[in-house]
Protein backbone atom coordinates (compact mmCIF):
# COMPACT_ATOMS: atom_id res chain seq x y z
CA UNK A 1 0.00 0.00 0.00
CA UNK A 2 1.38 3.50 -1.08
CA UNK A 3 1.01 6.39 1.04
CA UNK A 4 1.47 10.15 0.76
CA UNK A 5 4.58 12.05 2.65
CA UNK A 6 2.36 13.23 4.79
CA UNK A 7 0.06 10.24 5.75
CA UNK A 8 2.83 7.90 6.03
CA UNK A 9 3.35 6.54 9.68
CA UNK A 10 6.91 6.77 9.34
CA UNK A 11 7.29 9.97 8.27
CA UNK A 12 4.44 11.18 10.80
CA UNK A 13 6.41 9.25 13.71
CA UNK A 14 9.55 11.32 12.38
CA UNK A 15 8.19 14.38 12.12
CA UNK A 16 6.78 13.85 15.73
CA UNK A 17 10.70 13.67 17.05
CA UNK A 18 11.65 16.11 15.39
CA UNK A 19 9.23 18.51 16.57
CA UNK A 20 9.33 17.46 19.93
CA UNK A 21 13.11 17.97 19.86
CA UNK A 22 13.03 21.26 17.84
CA UNK A 23 10.46 22.89 20.99
CA UNK A 24 12.71 21.75 23.33
CA UNK A 25 15.67 23.46 21.98
CA UNK A 26 13.36 26.34 21.16
CA UNK A 27 12.25 26.87 24.86
CA UNK A 28 15.90 25.84 25.85
CA UNK A 29 17.05 29.23 23.63
CA UNK A 30 14.30 31.04 24.47
CA UNK A 31 14.79 30.78 28.06
CA UNK A 32 18.92 30.60 28.52
CA UNK A 33 20.38 33.12 26.12
CA UNK A 34 17.91 35.97 27.49
CA UNK A 35 18.23 34.68 30.56
CA UNK A 36 22.19 34.64 30.36
CA UNK A 37 22.13 38.01 28.73
CA UNK A 38 19.88 39.66 31.49
CA UNK A 39 22.53 38.27 34.62
CA UNK A 40 25.88 38.87 32.69
CA UNK A 41 24.06 43.13 32.51
CA UNK A 42 23.01 42.60 36.05
CA UNK A 43 26.46 41.65 37.24
CA UNK A 44 28.17 44.69 35.59
CA UNK A 45 25.61 46.77 37.51
CA UNK A 46 26.42 45.30 40.55
CA UNK A 47 30.04 45.74 40.19
CA UNK A 48 29.04 49.58 39.34
CA UNK A 49 27.13 49.77 42.23
CA UNK A 50 29.99 48.01 44.18
CA UNK A 51 32.37 50.71 42.56
CA UNK A 52 30.28 53.95 43.52
CA UNK A 53 29.93 52.79 46.76
CA UNK A 54 33.48 52.65 47.58
CA UNK A 55 34.18 55.57 45.85
CA UNK A 56 31.56 57.99 46.91
CA UNK A 57 33.35 58.91 49.86
CA UNK A 58 37.02 59.78 47.93
CA UNK A 59 35.40 61.47 44.88
CA UNK A 60 33.23 63.97 47.83
CA UNK A 61 36.61 64.99 49.90
CA UNK A 62 38.34 65.32 46.48
CA UNK A 63 35.39 68.00 45.12
CA UNK A 64 34.96 69.20 47.74
CA UNK A 65 38.54 71.07 48.17
CA UNK A 66 38.64 74.37 47.20
CA UNK A 67 41.87 74.16 46.09
CA UNK A 68 41.60 71.46 43.86
CA UNK A 69 43.36 71.39 41.08
CA UNK A 70 42.28 70.00 37.66
CA UNK A 71 44.91 68.42 37.00
CA UNK A 72 44.27 66.43 40.42
CA UNK A 73 41.00 66.23 40.28
CA UNK A 74 41.55 64.58 36.39
CA UNK A 75 44.28 62.39 38.37
CA UNK A 76 41.78 61.22 40.97
CA UNK A 77 39.11 60.76 38.51
CA UNK A 78 41.49 58.26 36.18
CA UNK A 79 42.60 56.73 39.61
CA UNK A 80 39.56 55.39 40.76
CA UNK A 81 37.93 54.89 37.20
CA UNK A 82 41.26 52.29 36.35
CA UNK A 83 41.04 50.64 39.47
CA UNK A 84 37.34 49.50 38.82
CA UNK A 85 37.70 49.29 35.36
CA UNK A 86 35.33 50.79 33.96
CA UNK A 87 35.07 55.01 32.93
CA UNK A 88 33.90 57.35 35.07
CA UNK A 89 32.73 61.00 34.03
CA UNK A 90 31.94 63.66 36.27
CA UNK A 91 28.78 65.73 35.92
CA UNK A 92 28.46 69.30 37.25
CA UNK A 93 25.06 70.34 38.47
CA UNK A 94 23.23 73.38 36.84
CA UNK A 95 19.63 74.04 38.62
CA UNK A 96 17.39 77.30 38.18
CA UNK A 97 17.31 79.39 41.18
CA UNK A 98 13.45 79.83 41.48
CA UNK A 99 11.59 78.31 44.18
CA UNK A 100 10.50 74.76 45.25
CA UNK A 101 12.50 71.82 44.15
CA UNK A 102 13.36 71.25 40.52
CA UNK A 103 12.13 69.24 37.92
CA UNK A 104 14.55 66.72 36.05
CA UNK A 105 14.13 69.07 32.71
CA UNK A 106 15.25 72.20 35.08
CA UNK A 107 18.65 70.33 35.60
CA UNK A 108 21.89 71.50 33.52
CA UNK A 109 24.69 68.99 33.57
CA UNK A 110 28.08 70.34 32.47
CA UNK A 111 31.36 67.50 32.01
CA UNK A 112 34.03 68.25 35.00
CA UNK A 113 36.30 65.59 34.47
CA UNK A 114 36.47 62.48 32.40
CA UNK A 115 38.76 59.27 32.97
CA UNK A 116 39.66 58.82 29.25
CA UNK A 117 40.13 62.72 28.76
CA UNK A 118 38.42 62.75 25.44
CA UNK A 119 36.12 64.93 23.92
CA UNK A 120 33.22 63.24 23.30
CA UNK A 121 32.33 61.38 26.62
CA UNK A 122 29.13 59.28 27.63
CA UNK A 123 26.39 61.26 28.71
CA UNK A 124 22.97 60.23 30.04
CA UNK A 125 21.64 63.12 31.80
CA UNK A 126 18.04 61.70 32.28
CA UNK A 127 19.59 58.85 34.29
CA UNK A 128 22.29 61.80 36.06
CA UNK A 129 18.78 63.97 36.87
CA UNK A 130 16.96 61.48 38.41
CA UNK A 131 19.82 60.34 40.12
CA UNK A 132 20.45 64.08 41.85
CA UNK A 133 16.67 64.19 42.60
CA UNK A 134 16.40 61.08 44.73
CA UNK A 135 19.63 61.30 45.64
CA UNK A 136 20.05 58.15 45.18
CA UNK A 137 22.18 55.58 42.52
CA UNK A 138 20.31 55.31 39.50
CA UNK A 139 21.08 52.50 36.84
CA UNK A 140 20.85 52.67 33.19
CA UNK A 141 21.59 52.02 29.63
CA UNK A 142 23.11 53.92 27.41
CA UNK A 143 24.79 53.95 23.84
CA UNK A 144 28.11 55.65 22.63
CA UNK A 145 30.53 55.53 19.49
CA UNK A 146 28.44 52.70 18.67
CA UNK A 147 28.68 50.50 21.96
CA UNK A 148 26.04 49.44 24.11
CA UNK A 149 26.62 50.68 28.02
CA UNK A 150 25.62 49.73 31.52
CA UNK A 151 25.77 53.08 33.51
CA UNK A 152 25.45 54.20 36.88
CA UNK A 153 24.75 57.67 37.93
CA UNK A 154 26.11 58.44 41.53
CA UNK A 155 25.00 61.90 43.09
CA UNK A 156 27.69 63.82 44.90
CA UNK A 157 26.74 66.54 47.84
CA UNK A 158 28.50 69.26 48.55
CA UNK A 159 27.19 71.21 51.63
CA UNK A 160 24.67 70.20 51.84
CA UNK A 161 23.00 69.97 48.39
CA UNK A 162 24.15 68.04 45.11
CA UNK A 163 27.29 69.66 43.32
CA UNK A 164 28.01 66.55 41.35
CA UNK A 165 27.23 63.55 39.67
CA UNK A 166 29.24 60.53 39.00
CA UNK A 167 28.48 58.83 35.54
CA UNK A 168 30.17 55.45 36.21
CA UNK A 169 29.53 53.58 32.58
CA UNK A 170 30.81 49.44 31.27
CA UNK A 171 30.69 48.37 27.64
CA UNK A 172 28.59 45.43 27.14
CA UNK A 173 30.96 44.25 24.46
CA UNK A 174 32.32 41.65 26.29
CA UNK A 175 28.78 40.30 27.66
CA UNK A 176 27.36 40.83 24.19
CA UNK A 177 29.98 38.01 22.94
CA UNK A 178 29.75 35.77 25.30
CA UNK A 179 25.90 35.88 24.74
CA UNK A 180 26.58 35.36 20.86
CA UNK A 181 29.19 32.50 21.82
CA UNK A 182 26.67 30.80 23.17
CA UNK A 183 23.72 31.14 21.13
CA UNK A 184 26.04 30.45 18.13
CA UNK A 185 27.24 26.75 19.71
CA UNK A 186 23.27 26.29 20.82
CA UNK A 187 22.00 27.01 17.33
CA UNK A 188 25.12 24.82 16.14
CA UNK A 189 24.16 22.08 18.80
CA UNK A 190 20.30 21.94 18.18
CA UNK A 191 20.80 21.65 14.31
CA UNK A 192 23.28 18.27 14.74
CA UNK A 193 21.06 17.03 17.07
CA UNK A 194 17.86 18.18 15.10
CA UNK A 195 19.41 16.26 12.17
CA UNK A 196 20.31 13.09 14.20
CA UNK A 197 16.78 13.42 15.28
CA UNK A 198 15.14 13.34 12.21
CA UNK A 199 17.78 10.78 10.82
CA UNK A 200 17.13 8.26 13.62
CA UNK A 201 13.61 8.92 14.44
CA UNK A 202 12.90 7.98 10.48
CA UNK A 203 14.97 4.60 10.88
CA UNK A 204 13.16 3.80 13.93
CA UNK A 205 9.60 4.81 12.63
CA UNK A 206 10.53 3.20 9.60
CA UNK A 207 11.07 -0.35 11.88
CA UNK A 208 7.88 0.35 13.39
CA UNK A 209 6.34 1.17 10.27
CA UNK A 210 7.85 -1.84 8.32
CA UNK A 211 6.07 -4.04 11.31
CA UNK A 212 2.73 -2.74 11.17
CA UNK A 213 2.96 -2.85 7.41
CA UNK A 214 3.39 -6.56 7.95
CA UNK A 215 0.07 -7.00 10.35
CA UNK A 216 -1.79 -5.00 7.55
CA UNK A 217 -0.53 -7.64 4.71
CA UNK A 218 -1.13 -10.21 7.07
CA UNK A 219 -4.63 -9.50 7.79
CA UNK A 220 -5.80 -7.98 4.31
CA UNK A 221 -4.69 -11.91 3.48
CA UNK A 222 -6.67 -13.32 6.35
CA UNK A 223 -9.34 -11.32 5.00
CA UNK A 224 -9.47 -12.57 1.75
CA UNK A 225 -9.58 -15.67 2.96
CA UNK A 226 -5.97 -16.99 2.84
CA UNK A 227 -4.40 -17.83 5.78
CA UNK A 228 -0.46 -17.39 5.86
CA UNK A 229 1.96 -18.74 8.62
CA UNK A 230 2.50 -16.92 11.59
CA UNK A 231 4.19 -13.49 11.68
CA UNK A 232 7.33 -13.46 13.35
CA UNK A 233 7.12 -11.87 17.12
CA UNK A 234 10.68 -10.28 17.36
CA UNK A 235 9.59 -8.21 20.33
CA UNK A 236 8.17 -7.71 23.63
CA UNK A 237 6.55 -4.20 23.43
CA UNK A 238 3.34 -3.47 22.14
CA UNK A 239 4.04 -4.10 18.63
CA UNK A 240 4.85 -7.64 19.77
CA UNK A 241 1.96 -8.11 21.56
CA UNK A 242 -0.35 -7.29 18.67
CA UNK A 243 1.48 -9.76 16.62
CA UNK A 244 0.99 -12.47 19.20
CA UNK A 245 -2.90 -11.48 19.34
CA UNK A 246 -2.86 -11.70 15.31
CA UNK A 247 -1.52 -15.07 14.83
CA UNK A 248 -4.04 -16.54 17.83
CA UNK A 249 -6.77 -14.63 15.56
CA UNK A 250 -5.03 -16.08 12.48
CA UNK A 251 -5.00 -19.48 14.03
CA UNK A 252 -8.73 -19.56 15.47
CA UNK A 253 -10.20 -18.04 12.49
CA UNK A 254 -7.92 -20.85 11.02
CA UNK A 255 -9.87 -23.72 12.80
CA UNK A 256 -12.89 -21.96 12.40
CA UNK A 257 -12.97 -21.59 8.79
CA UNK A 258 -11.85 -25.37 8.69
CA UNK A 259 -14.90 -26.25 11.27
CA UNK A 260 -17.27 -24.60 9.08
CA UNK A 261 -16.36 -26.56 5.43
CA UNK A 262 -16.70 -29.58 7.53
CA UNK A 263 -19.77 -28.89 8.91
CA UNK A 264 -21.18 -27.45 5.49
CA UNK A 265 -20.29 -31.02 4.22
CA UNK A 266 -21.28 -32.66 7.16
CA UNK A 267 -24.51 -30.58 7.32
CA UNK A 268 -25.28 -31.29 3.36
CA UNK A 269 -24.56 -35.26 3.96
CA UNK A 270 -26.97 -35.24 6.96
CA UNK A 271 -29.67 -33.76 5.06
CA UNK A 272 -28.73 -34.78 1.51
CA UNK A 273 -28.95 -38.42 2.71
CA UNK A 274 -32.57 -38.63 4.55
CA UNK A 275 -33.93 -35.97 1.97
CA UNK A 276 -33.02 -38.78 -1.15
CA UNK A 277 -34.02 -41.67 1.08
CA UNK A 278 -37.17 -40.28 1.53
CA UNK A 279 -37.31 -39.21 -1.96
CA UNK A 280 -37.35 -43.02 -2.92
CA UNK A 281 -39.42 -43.93 -0.65
CA UNK A 282 -42.26 -41.89 -1.39
CA UNK A 283 -41.49 -43.23 -5.33
CA UNK A 284 -41.57 -46.37 -3.93
CA UNK A 285 -45.14 -46.21 -1.65
CA UNK A 286 -46.63 -44.50 -4.95
CA UNK A 287 -46.80 -48.21 -6.33
CA UNK A 288 -49.80 -49.40 -5.89
CA UNK A 289 -48.85 -53.03 -6.03
CA UNK A 290 -46.75 -53.21 -2.18
CA UNK A 291 -48.07 -55.58 0.27
CA UNK A 292 -49.09 -54.08 3.71
CA UNK A 293 -46.30 -55.47 5.41
CA UNK A 294 -43.14 -53.26 2.81
CA UNK A 295 -45.72 -50.46 3.27
CA UNK A 296 -45.06 -50.19 6.71
CA UNK A 297 -41.36 -51.38 7.05
CA UNK A 298 -40.88 -48.38 4.17
CA UNK A 299 -42.99 -46.08 6.69
CA UNK A 300 -41.16 -46.68 9.57
CA UNK A 301 -37.98 -46.24 7.62
CA UNK A 302 -38.96 -43.01 6.69
CA UNK A 303 -39.87 -42.22 10.57
CA UNK A 304 -36.42 -42.87 11.19
CA UNK A 305 -35.21 -40.12 8.51
CA UNK A 306 -37.73 -37.75 9.69
CA UNK A 307 -36.47 -37.98 13.37
CA UNK A 308 -32.87 -37.66 12.20
CA UNK A 309 -33.91 -34.36 10.17
CA UNK A 310 -35.92 -33.34 13.52
CA UNK A 311 -32.59 -33.40 15.34
CA UNK A 312 -30.02 -31.72 13.31
CA UNK A 313 -32.47 -29.02 12.83
CA UNK A 314 -33.06 -28.51 16.60
CA UNK A 315 -29.43 -29.03 17.26
CA UNK A 316 -29.13 -25.98 14.49
CA UNK A 317 -31.51 -23.88 16.36
CA UNK A 318 -30.34 -24.42 19.79
CA UNK A 319 -26.69 -23.26 18.95
CA UNK A 320 -28.29 -20.37 17.41
CA UNK A 321 -30.42 -19.45 20.33
CA UNK A 322 -27.58 -19.86 22.36
CA UNK A 323 -25.44 -17.49 20.09
CA UNK A 324 -27.83 -14.66 20.07
CA UNK A 325 -28.23 -14.75 23.51
CA UNK A 326 -31.94 -15.62 24.01
CA UNK A 327 -32.17 -18.86 26.09
CA UNK A 328 -33.46 -17.99 28.59
CA UNK A 329 -32.67 -20.26 31.67
CA UNK A 330 -34.70 -20.69 35.32
CA UNK A 331 -32.34 -21.84 37.99
CA UNK A 332 -33.91 -23.69 40.80
CA UNK A 333 -32.98 -26.83 42.88
CA UNK A 334 -33.09 -29.97 41.20
CA UNK A 335 -32.40 -33.68 41.95
CA UNK A 336 -29.82 -34.94 39.66
CA UNK A 337 -30.46 -38.65 40.66
CA UNK A 338 -34.18 -38.26 40.20
CA UNK A 339 -33.71 -36.73 37.13
CA UNK A 340 -31.12 -38.68 35.64
CA UNK A 341 -33.24 -41.60 36.19
CA UNK A 342 -36.18 -40.58 34.25
CA UNK A 343 -34.12 -39.74 31.39
CA UNK A 344 -32.54 -43.01 31.54
CA UNK A 345 -36.18 -44.63 31.36
CA UNK A 346 -36.91 -43.06 28.00
CA UNK A 347 -33.70 -44.15 26.28
CA UNK A 348 -34.73 -47.89 27.74
CA UNK A 349 -35.45 -49.04 24.01
CA UNK A 350 -32.49 -47.55 22.25
CA UNK A 351 -30.57 -49.64 25.01
CA UNK A 352 -32.02 -52.30 23.89
CA UNK A 353 -31.72 -51.97 20.64
CA UNK A 354 -28.02 -51.55 21.25
CA UNK A 355 -27.69 -54.78 23.74
CA UNK A 356 -26.00 -52.45 26.30
CA UNK A 357 -25.97 -52.92 29.66
CA UNK A 358 -26.91 -49.79 31.52
CA UNK A 359 -25.65 -49.73 35.28
CA UNK A 360 -27.17 -46.74 37.62
CA UNK A 361 -25.51 -45.42 40.40
CA UNK A 362 -27.83 -42.57 41.51
CA UNK A 363 -28.62 -41.71 45.36
CA UNK A 364 -31.09 -39.52 46.21
CA UNK A 365 -30.98 -36.13 47.33
CA UNK A 366 -28.16 -34.72 44.71
CA UNK A 367 -29.08 -31.65 44.57
CA UNK A 368 -28.29 -28.73 41.84
CA UNK A 369 -29.27 -25.38 41.41
CA UNK A 370 -29.95 -25.37 37.50
CA UNK A 371 -32.48 -25.40 35.05
CA UNK A 372 -34.13 -28.36 34.76
CA UNK A 373 -35.07 -28.69 30.96
CA UNK A 374 -31.75 -27.48 30.01
CA UNK A 375 -29.87 -30.48 32.44
CA UNK A 376 -32.22 -32.91 31.40
CA UNK A 377 -31.53 -31.88 27.46
CA UNK A 378 -26.80 -32.20 28.73
CA UNK A 379 -27.87 -35.60 29.83
CA UNK A 380 -29.98 -36.52 26.89
CA UNK A 381 -26.53 -35.65 24.76
CA UNK A 382 -24.11 -37.44 27.04
CA UNK A 383 -26.68 -40.85 26.93
CA UNK A 384 -26.89 -40.53 23.21
CA UNK A 385 -23.21 -39.83 22.46
CA UNK A 386 -22.12 -43.28 24.64
CA UNK A 387 -24.76 -45.53 22.56
CA UNK A 388 -23.75 -43.68 19.31
CA UNK A 389 -20.08 -43.63 19.50
CA UNK A 390 -19.74 -47.14 21.47
CA UNK A 391 -19.98 -51.02 19.88
CA UNK A 392 -23.22 -52.90 20.84
CA UNK A 393 -22.83 -54.06 23.99
CA UNK A 394 -21.03 -52.25 25.35
CA UNK A 395 -21.46 -51.29 29.26
CA UNK A 396 -22.50 -48.11 30.41
CA UNK A 397 -22.60 -46.38 33.72
CA UNK A 398 -24.83 -43.37 34.87
CA UNK A 399 -23.90 -41.95 37.96
CA UNK A 400 -24.52 -39.05 40.16
CA UNK A 401 -22.55 -37.90 43.57
CA UNK A 402 -20.85 -34.70 45.19
CA UNK A 403 -17.57 -33.54 43.86
CA UNK A 404 -15.87 -30.59 45.98
CA UNK A 405 -19.15 -28.90 47.06
CA UNK A 406 -20.47 -29.20 43.39
CA UNK A 407 -23.08 -31.79 41.88
CA UNK A 408 -22.01 -33.94 39.24
CA UNK A 409 -23.50 -36.51 36.83
CA UNK A 410 -21.26 -38.46 35.03
CA UNK A 411 -21.71 -41.18 31.68
CA UNK A 412 -18.59 -43.35 31.51
CA UNK A 413 -18.44 -46.21 28.88
CA UNK A 414 -16.32 -48.72 27.94
CA UNK A 415 -15.98 -48.13 24.22
CA UNK A 416 -12.53 -47.27 22.05
CA UNK A 417 -12.47 -44.15 24.26
CA UNK A 418 -10.89 -40.79 23.57
CA UNK A 419 -8.11 -40.40 20.68
CA UNK A 420 -5.45 -37.81 21.73
CA UNK A 421 -4.98 -33.81 20.73
CA UNK A 422 -9.11 -34.39 19.72
CA UNK A 423 -11.87 -31.24 20.41
CA UNK A 424 -14.29 -32.96 21.16
CA UNK A 425 -16.20 -30.00 22.65
CA UNK A 426 -15.42 -27.96 19.41
CA UNK A 427 -18.57 -26.78 17.30
CA UNK A 428 -18.68 -29.03 14.11
CA UNK A 429 -16.18 -31.29 14.65
CA UNK A 430 -17.13 -34.40 14.00
CA UNK A 431 -14.92 -37.71 14.75
CA UNK A 432 -16.51 -40.07 12.45
CA UNK A 433 -18.63 -37.94 10.07
CA UNK A 434 -21.34 -40.53 9.36
CA UNK A 435 -22.52 -40.39 12.89
CA UNK A 436 -23.62 -36.87 13.52
CA UNK A 437 -23.30 -32.71 12.73
CA UNK A 438 -20.74 -32.67 15.46
CA UNK A 439 -22.91 -30.33 17.90
CA UNK A 440 -24.69 -32.50 20.89
CA UNK A 441 -21.47 -31.91 23.21
CA UNK A 442 -21.02 -28.19 21.94
CA UNK A 443 -24.18 -27.54 22.94
CA UNK A 444 -24.17 -29.32 26.24
CA UNK A 445 -20.75 -27.25 27.01
CA UNK A 446 -22.44 -23.70 26.27
CA UNK A 447 -25.73 -24.87 28.44
CA UNK A 448 -23.68 -25.89 31.34
CA UNK A 449 -21.42 -22.65 31.07
CA UNK A 450 -24.56 -20.54 31.18
CA UNK A 451 -25.59 -22.37 34.28
CA UNK A 452 -22.36 -21.20 35.73
CA UNK A 453 -21.40 -25.54 35.43
CA UNK A 454 -18.45 -27.01 33.46
CA UNK A 455 -18.27 -30.37 31.73
CA UNK A 456 -15.49 -32.45 31.18
CA UNK A 457 -14.43 -35.33 28.94
CA UNK A 458 -11.95 -38.10 30.14
CA UNK A 459 -10.27 -41.26 28.35
CA UNK A 460 -7.64 -42.99 26.84
CA UNK A 461 -7.40 -45.81 24.82
CA UNK A 462 -10.14 -47.35 26.28
CA UNK A 463 -13.08 -46.32 27.97
CA UNK A 464 -14.23 -42.49 28.03
CA UNK A 465 -16.25 -40.69 30.51
CA UNK A 466 -18.24 -37.44 30.48
CA UNK A 467 -18.69 -35.85 33.62
CA UNK A 468 -21.04 -32.79 34.12
CA UNK A 469 -20.76 -30.59 37.41
CA UNK A 470 -23.04 -28.12 38.23
CA UNK A 471 -23.13 -25.49 41.52
CA UNK A 472 -25.01 -26.74 44.88
CA UNK A 473 -26.19 -22.87 45.79
CA UNK A 474 -25.97 -19.71 43.90
CA UNK A 475 -22.19 -18.36 43.31
CA UNK A 476 -20.86 -22.13 44.09
CA UNK A 477 -19.97 -23.01 40.82
CA UNK A 478 -16.43 -24.47 39.92
CA UNK A 479 -15.73 -23.87 36.39
CA UNK A 480 -13.65 -26.83 34.58
CA UNK A 481 -12.09 -26.26 31.69
CA UNK A 482 -13.27 -29.41 29.46
CA UNK A 483 -11.05 -31.51 28.53
CA UNK A 484 -10.99 -32.23 24.87
CA UNK A 485 -9.47 -35.60 23.78
CA UNK A 486 -11.65 -36.27 21.08
CA UNK A 487 -14.40 -38.37 20.14
CA UNK A 488 -16.78 -37.44 17.77
CA UNK A 489 -19.84 -35.11 19.42
CA UNK A 490 -23.20 -36.26 18.93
Amino acid sequence: MRFGALHSLRNKLALVFLGILAAAFSVLYLFVVPQLESNLQQRKLADLERLATNSRSTLESLTGRRDVTADELNAGVRAIADAAGARLTLLGVQQSDRAGDPSAEEIRFYVVSDSRDELQVPRNDSVAARAALTRKPVPGRGTFGGEQLVELAQPISYRGRIARVALYSQSLDDATQTVTFVRDRLLAAAGVALLLALVGGYLVAQALSRRVRRLEQGAQEVAAGRFIEPLPVDSQDELGQLTRTFNEMQRQLRRVDIARKEFVATASHELRTPIFSLGGFVELLQDEDLDEETRREFLDTMAEQVERLQKLAVDLLDLSRLDAGSVALECEPVDLGALARTIAGEFRPAVARHDTELELHLPSRIQALCDRERVAQIMRILLDNALRHTPEGTHVTVSAERQNGAAAFTVADEGPGLPDEQQVFDRFYTGDATRGAGLGLAIARELAERMDGSIAAAGGAAGASFTLRLPTQPGGARRTTASSQGRSAS
